[in-house]
């Protein structure tokens, strides 16, 4: 028996984007429910990077702002940034993939991941 185009995409939607690649750098994805330990460490995982987020973003500010900082404040300051930025926009990912699709609005478009590939 084939799966026709909805029940492949239903599938594939019940997949969730973990937090973390595995070490070639490749996404990870978990297929079990919400309430599975794996699920619970990535809602934990999320929560903390979203955390570290906020605080580097408080102390990069703080670098931005003082005109004497040096140029090695402000590159580590730029550094950690983009991997929080990279850390919120896939936990973003994540949770939009998990949202429900409302009746007629399934759309088959690349996902911003593989846009970018």
């Amino acid at each position: 028996m084939t799966m026709g185009a909805n029940e492949r995409t239903a599938s594939v939607s019940r997949l969730r984007l973990l937090p973390w690649s595995n070490d070639t750098g490749k996404p990870c994805f978990l297929s079990s429910d919400s309430g599975s330990p794996l699920a619970r460490l990535a809602d934990e995982m999320e929560r903390v990077q979203l955390a570290m987020g906020a605080e580097v973003l408080g102390h990069a500010r703080k670098v931005l702002e003082d005109p004497l900082a040096g140029h090695a404040e402000v590159r580590y300051a730029g550094v950690r940034l983009a991997e929080c930025l990279a850390d919120a926009l896939r936990v973003a990912e994540s949770r939009g993939m998990r949202l429900p699709v409302p009746d007629g609005d399934e759309d088959d478009s690349e996902s911003p991941a593989e846009a970018s590939a």
